[in-house]
């Protein structure tokens, strides 16, 4: 078990072996102890490999605080960030060493919430991974954003925060926002809560600046802005699945998203009716269907947990 418990730390390890130490994890929470332990070990010795370019140490440990409690169980891929700095004798100066990158990745139905080393907060949605690195350069803050994140950014007048996704970059100094721009898929969307950002095409082509409560949206491969019109719906952060006179085709996207699940509908009179109410993801996709049947007509088929797919009809 200590050699899958290595791999594991290091991120060399198949989706099946990462089921055993999911499992193994469930046991005790011992388990999970000595995990932490590991990999206290494995990021001392990572650092340990500069130790003769450093004159002192000092240890600054990240926040990674889970919303729920099945955060624990995959817990171990958020690794505990050991940052060093060098203080030269007679000055104030503070050099950086080489930074090491970091990628958080939240299974479907889950969510988390972490605290980067400027102080900025991130929450991350199902089927998210987040890459950063442990200590930001002196000009910038840059991260990597693949699926969904809320982004309370810390205000840094002289070092901007960007956000960079497979589409866009999101450029900012302090602001909330939400981005969802998952890889492979056409959509993008950035919404504004407090202060300003400025939204630019990796390839050059577009730019636009938003205002608090507006919404871009990529439509036909250009960006538009309108109002925003649920706030309810940033209430991910906190396990909850909003809709608002949404249409049934829009919450099932949305339920296959953020589920990791295929729903085939045979019955497409249902897909136009529209639905409002609140969700908890750990109620699963099977509560939001039985509600979804109080109010209109239909059944669904769930096929085994190899296939994880559902049919409508």
């Amino acid at each position: 078990m200590n050699e899958l418990l290595q791999r594991y730390i290091k991120g060399d390890i198949s989706e099946e072996d990462k089921k055993k130490v999911i499992e193994w994890l469930d046991e005790s929470p011992d388990n999970m102890r000595e995990l932490f332990s590991l990999h206290k070990l494995y990021d001392i010795s990572i650092w340990h490999k500069n130790k003769s370019l450093l004159s002192s140490i000092n240890k600054k440990t990240k926040i990674i605080r889970p919303i729920y409690i099945e955060i624990l169980k995959i817990a171990a891929i958020f690794i505990i960030a050991f940052v060093c700095t060098f203080f030269w004798k007679g000055s104030q100066m503070v050099n950086r060493t080489e930074t090491m990158s970091q990628v958080i990745n939240v299974p479907a139905g889950q969510r988390a919430e972490l605290i980067l080393s400027d102080g900025t907060k991130v929450w991350l949605n199902a089927k998210s991974s987040l890459t950063f690195p442990t200590l930001f350069d002196e000009n910038n803050r840059e991260v990597i954003l693949d699926g969904e994140g809320y982004f309370d950014v810390k205000e840094n007048t002289k070092k901007p925060f960007i956000v960079k996704t497979e589409q866009y970059n999101i450029k900012v100094l302090g602001t909330e926002f939400n981005v969802q721009a998952y890889k492979g898929k056409d959509l993008f969307e950035t919404a504004l809560l407090k202060g300003s950002v400025e939204i630019e095409a990796i390839n050059h082509t577009e730019k636009r600046t938003l205002k608090p409560n507006e919404l871009a949206f990529k439509d036909k491969g250009h960006l538009k802005t309108i109002p925003i019109s649920q706030f309810n719906y940033f209430q991910w952060r906190e396990g909850l699945i909003c809709f608002d006179d949404n249409t049934i085709a829009e919450l099932l996207e949305k339920l296959q998203l953020y589920f990791d699940i295929k729903i085939i509908v045979n019955n497409k009179s249902i897909l136009s009716h529209k639905f409002s109410g609140k969700f908890r993801f750990r109620d699963g996709v099977e509560h939001v269907l039985k509600t979804l049947q109080i109010k209109t007509k239909f059944n669904y088929l769930k096929s085994d947990d190899i296939d994880n797919t559902i049919i409508i009809y």
